[in-house]
């Protein structure tokens, strides 16, 4: 990640999400609809690509996960075949990340890896965190570990440290605090974020303070309303709602990709 965005660079990172209606190999997949799936993903990722997004992450929404670091083969599967598409459907500079939720982190690093990825996120790289799943546990050793072994070390690792994924459980610490053991462990930059601006910004400058060599993308909550003053402070931003035609899930639209990047890059 540090690779193609400097901290505190007036360069922001604008990465469009891509939300996947629930793939094979969960309970809540709907027959025979993969194929839709895919030409939806690819759709969307094109959207971004054309309106000027530096990138887009691919993420399940399977509704209901395993806690544990681990993905189901037919899961996996469907998602490499996407990031694939993806990438063959946009630019050589276009970053294309992958999250299976909740945690399997070494299955999206098997994906990005095989299938010309550029970065994942991992939804707990350190710590632990309490899910409507259950307890979510950080293994970093297992996880760089196998990062290494399938020789993945170009892949980029954003780690959530404090959204709407990850709030630290169990003990005080704080959120620079938590950035601090992310990048010890080796998060090439971590995302955070919170509904209310002032206190995003507030967590913004304690993990500038106290990491300021980590790259900060915001995780949520921005729009074109509040995209400038959020990434005059953070160095990315991955990008959902306001961006999907219908609301949160739906495919994104182009001209809303446009009209967020003009606002971010000033035109």
């Amino acid at each position: 990640m540090s690779a193609w965005v400097e901290p505190g660079g007036s360069h922001k990172l604008i990465l469009g999400m891509v939300h996947l209606a629930p793939l094979p190999g969960t309970p809540f997949h709907r027959p025979d609809t993969f194929p839709e799936i895919l030409d939806t993903a690819v759709a969307s990722a094109r959207a971004l690509y054309e309106g000027g997004a530096d990138g887009c992450l691919i993420q399940t929404v399977d509704r209901v996960y395993s806690v544990a670091d681990e993905s189901d083969p037919a899961r996996t599967t469907a998602m490499g075949l996407i990031v694939r598409a993806a990438v063959e459907a946009t630019g050589e500079d276009f970053r294309v990340g992958v999250q299976l939720m909740r945690n399997a982190t070494k299955s999206s690093l098997a994906v990005a890896k095989v299938a010309g990825g550029d970065y994942v996120r991992a939804g707990a790289l350190v710590g632990q965190t309490l899910t409507a799943h259950g307890m979510v546990r950080a293994d970093p050793l297992e996880v760089m570990s196998y990062r290494r072994s399938i020789d993945a070390e170009t892949v980029g690792i954003v780690a959530e440290i404090d959204s709407m994924h990850f709030k630290w459980f169990g003990g005080e610490a704080t959120t620079a605090q938590v950035a601090r053991a992310a990048r010890t462990v080796g998060a090439d930059a971590v995302s955070l974020s919170h509904p209310d601006e002032r206190t995003a910004l507030d967590m913004i400058a304690s993990v500038r303070d106290a990491v300021p060599q980590l790259p900060i993308v915001l995780a949520g909550h921005t729009d074109h309303d509040n995209a400038a003053r959020m990434l005059a402070a953070a160095d990315g931003a991955f990008v959902g709602t306001c961006l999907e035609s219908g609301g949160w899930g739906g495919k994104v639209d182009v001209d809303r990709v446009r009209r967020y990047v003009d606002i971010v890059r000033g035109s």
